[in-house]
């Protein structure tokens, strides 16, 4: 039978064990939200502090915030030319309402960090990316083949390089046709083309998802662009990625999504 003191010394090592696990578990994930890259469009010119398109940026901004952000995608805009201010925000699809919000804020902060009075740029993070822009794009928007960029796990393959990357492209594919046909997300009515997946491959196991903003058509044709474009970034590495403010994929050797 345990004495009172004793009972407080079992439940203090269950509590930091459990503290433990729960580090350990999401550093396994690897459920960052770590700063990407940005672009900051300087040729759309510079707002003046105070002036209208400032203040129908804050207007905005805080509209955003406002929101429950549950569906983890918004394009809004807000104000007339030449002071109209559109924002997209789209969160990975394991990033809805606390995270995206999160997500949200710290890339507004930085992006008026790093692109000072700005009218327009892009910032991306590993749950979410931030498009800011005096341009009110025509809806449903083009697919984006410029802003993008790729990004690599350092890791080489060990073994048979070159069929992990095949293996890897078919997997991929497969993915494809789950992420092309939009998922409503429960109680909201709203669609999220979104898919994850995880596979064995040889003595390997892969863990991959893709994900298409909601307000383009063709999402199949953007995700296999993705695709096309990883043999110039990421032969024979353990993990690759590919984004834009289009559509977006990932995949690594090791779990990064949440449940």
């Amino acid at each position: 039978m345990y004495s009172s003191y004793s009972l407080s010394k079992h439940l203090v090592y269950v509590s930091i064990l459990a503290i433990l696990l729960l580090v350990r578990s999401i550093s396994s994930l690897n459920l960052t939200n770590q700063y990407l890259n940005h672009k900051c469009f300087v040729s759309e010119g510079k707002y003046k502090h105070g002036g209208k398109y400032e203040k129908n940026l804050n207007v905005l901004s805080r509209y955003v915030s406002d929101n429950d952000l549950a569906s983890g995608y918004v394009h809004v805009s807000h104000g007339e030319a030449p002071d109209s201010v559109t924002i997209i925000l789209q969160c990975r699809g394991d990033s809805f309402r606390s995270n995206c919000h999160s997500c949200y804020a710290t890339a507004v902060d930085e992006f008026h960090r790093r692109c000072q009075g700005d009218r327009a740029g892009i910032i991306w993070y590993d749950q979410c990316f931030l498009v800011i822009s005096k341009i009110k794009p025509q809806l449903p928007r083009k697919i984006d083949f410029k802003n993008t960029f790729s990004i690599h796990n350092p890791k080489n393959v060990s073994k048979e390089a070159r069929s992990f990357d095949k293996m890897t492209r078919e997997f991929l594919y497969e993915l494809v046709r789950k992420a092309s046909y939009p998922t409503v997300v429960e109680k909201l009515y709203q669609s999220t083309y979104y898919a994850a997946g995880e596979k064995k491959l040889g003595a390997n196991k892969i863990y991959a998802m893709m994900q298409c903003a909601s307000d383009i058509l063709q999402c199949k044709v953007c995700l296999e662009w993705c695709i096309r474009e990883l043999p110039k970034c990421c032969n024979g590495k353990q993990g690759g990625r590919v984004l834009g403010i289009s559509c977006n994929l990932r995949y690594e050797l090791y779990p990064f999504l949440r449940s």
